[in-house]
């Protein structure tokens, strides 16, 4: 007898899982199979006929379906999104079903009608990295669909999944239905945007580096850096954060798309070539609401005139922006420059890995930024760095000394305000300090020197709101980090500004908010510990058990010890609200 062989095909795959499900059995078994196949009949199984599907399997709390094209996945996952939405508004009495969609492309191996191999296996993680309502697709599906669907498109970087040996590039879909409710749930932060809206924002991206080594791209990436700091200080217009504007490095998008993801009106861009002590720097500033450039220039100069060239570059920029400025004397950066171009090369240097969250990347820095303060010793720029690094070394625990590091710290950042009183780098470095060392009110003070030397600091408006919830200033402290979101809304580590907000929102009484702002936290760092036991946090006040259990098992799959460690964490000076932060968790015996 001769078996039959099993059949290999290409095909888009989505799968489908029911958010809560456990949950909901555990409150009413009976009531919630017969809501799911209500739910089924009326709202899914139409729109999966309807875009040419075939339901492989279907599980209690979800679906394997297999489609032809990309484009039919994608269809249907977003009118499948859009009609449980619709189908959940006719259920006033009962609380809503929530899906959670994920759809790759790949090679499947198909037996006896069912389906197997790492393309279904890709779908089934993308569909976890997905947010309750939304839809999450691989990069092969989005390089399939995103020029022919009318759909946002939302870059959450390279994700690191179970049982998938290589890190995958993902994209969320929101479906309208899915929008309104992220809108509703984030007003504070949908009005600090309107508020900042009604000035033209500027985003800088990284200036290619079009000298042909690659070991120059420190020189391209501190040029552009720089830029984005000069223009911070003008106040009459909000400047976009670098972490957020230099997530674009390497990708060629239409400069539109860049502008509506970091809610920019103009977009700067330009490439730098260097030649022992020669520069070539292009430079122009496009209008993104036309596509069309309002200012170009070059600039052919000797290396020592750099900072001419940026002051250059900042006044031409403010003036376009706001034309009043025209009739004002350009004037030169506010920042205490060093005048020894050494020292700032090393400076470069030290940046390029200072955004790096890990030891290796502190240290390399900190030699960077010795260096620097050896040929200039009146850096202050360089010192408040280094400083920085030393709270950074606390930070990750990169050194047994934390008392050595502390003290280093403060002579490193003391030096720097001494030496420019006025920088607010300087200020938020120094209160980055006090933070470690346990000084919260002092930590919060030089914050809001930051911010106000600064409005456009995203790290300091985001630093400062984190201090005035931990001193008790909860309400002022949410506002200030959701105008921090606006200023930096694709900064890499944006997810510990959405972990800080979540606490801030328990301490509130807002659990529903803070759930919504740890998973976010969750869907840009699935592997990082913190924000899982974040997430658990804020389950165990809305008393969903069993999902709180899950997050603190991925929690300890990530860190085997980062619960035990953090049973009695105390982020709150008050013994009474850091009792409260921990309460859902300890009323449902969730912690040792």
């Amino acid at each position: 007898m001769v078996e039959a062989r099993a059949q290999r095909r290409l095909s888009a795959i989505l799968a489908a899982d029911v958010v809560g499900y456990s949950r909901m059995m555990g409150d009413d078994e009976t009531g919630t199979l017969g809501r799911l196949k209500s739910l089924r009949a009326e709202a899914v199984d139409p729109k999966i006929e309807e875009h040419g599907g075939r339901i492989v399997k279907l599980m209690g709390d979800g679906m394997l379906i297999e489609f032809a094209s990309a484009i039919d996945a994608v269809g249907c996952a977003v009118a499948i999104q859009e009609s449980m939405a619709a189908w959940n508004e006719a259920q006033p009495s009962a609380s809503p079903v929530t899906l959670r969609i994920g759809v790759n492309l790949g090679d499947v191996l198909v037996e006896d009608g069912d389906i197997f191999g790492d393309g279904v296996n890709l779908a089934a993680r993308l569909e976890g990295l997905a947010e309750p309502g939304s839809v999450c697709i691989s990069e092969d599906v989005f390089r399939m669909v995103h020029r022919k669907v009318d759909l946002d498109f939302i870059d959450i970087g390279r994700k690191s999944v179970k049982n998938i040996a290589e890190p995958v590039q993902a994209y969320l879909i929101r479906s309208t239905a899915e929008a309104s409710t992220a809108a509703a749930i984030s007003t504070g932060l949908a009005s600090s945007q309107d508020a900042i809206a009604q000035r033209p924002a500027v985003a800088v991206l990284p200036f290619e580096n079009m000298s042909g080594d690659p070991e120059q791209d420190y020189f391209s990436d501190g040029l552009a850096e720089d830029l984005i700091t000069a223009l911070s200080h003008w106040r009459s217009f909000p400047v976009v954060a670098r972490n957020s504007s230099f997530s674009y490095k390497g990708q060629s998008l239409p400069v539109q798309r860049i502008a509506q993801e970091l809610g920019a009106r103009y977009i700067l861009e330009g490439s730098v070539r260097k030649a022992g002590q020669r520069l070539r720097i292009s430079a122009k500033l496009i209008d993104a609401d036309s596509g069309h450039n309002v200012w170009a220039e070059r600039f052919d100069r000797q290396m020592e005139d750099i900072f001419d060239v940026q002051d250059e570059i900042t006044n031409r920029i403010a003036a376009t922006i706001v034309p009043e400025l025209e009739h004002f004397e350009h004037r030169h950066s506010a920042v205490k420059r060093t005048e020894d171009l050494s020292a700032w090369d090393y400076y470069l240097r030290g940046m390029e890995t200072f955004h790096d969250e890990t030891c290796a990347g502190t240290e390399t820095s900190m030699e960077m930024f010795k260096e620097a303060v050896a040929l200039d010793p009146n850096y202050s720029d360089a010192w408040a760095r280094l400083g920085w690094c030393y709270a950074k070394r606390v930070m990750f625990d990169c050194s047994d000394d934390r008392e050595g590091c502390i003290k280093l710290g403060f002579e490193a950042t003391r030096k720097a305000v001494a030496l420019d009183d006025g920088s607010a780098l300087a200020h938020i470095s120094l209160g980055t300090v006090h933070i470690w060392a346990e000084e919260t009110e002092l930590g919060l003070a030089e914050a809001l020197t930051a911010l106000e030397l600064n409005p456009n600091f995203a790290h300091a408006a985001m630093a400062a709101g984190n201090r005035l919830d931990l001193v008790g200033k909860t309400e002022e402290g949410i506002a200030q980090m959701e105008r921090a979101l606006v200023l930096n809304p694709r900064d890499p580590i944006r997810w510990r500004y959405m972990a800080y907000l979540s606490r801030a929102y328990i301490s509130h009484g807002e659990y529903e908010r803070a759930a919504d702002w740890a998973h976010k936290a969750v869907m840009l760092r699935p592997d990082h510990p913190e924000p899982l036991y974040r997430y658990a946090i804020t389950l165990g006040h809305l008393d969903r058990v069993e999902e709180a259990r899950a997050a603190l098992e991925q929690c300890n799959a990530a860190d085997a010890s980062y619960v035990a460690k953090r049973a009695n964490w105390r982020p709150y000076p008050d013994q009474a609200r850091s009792d409260h932060f921990l309460d859902g968790l300890k009323r449902h015996g969730l912690l040792p």
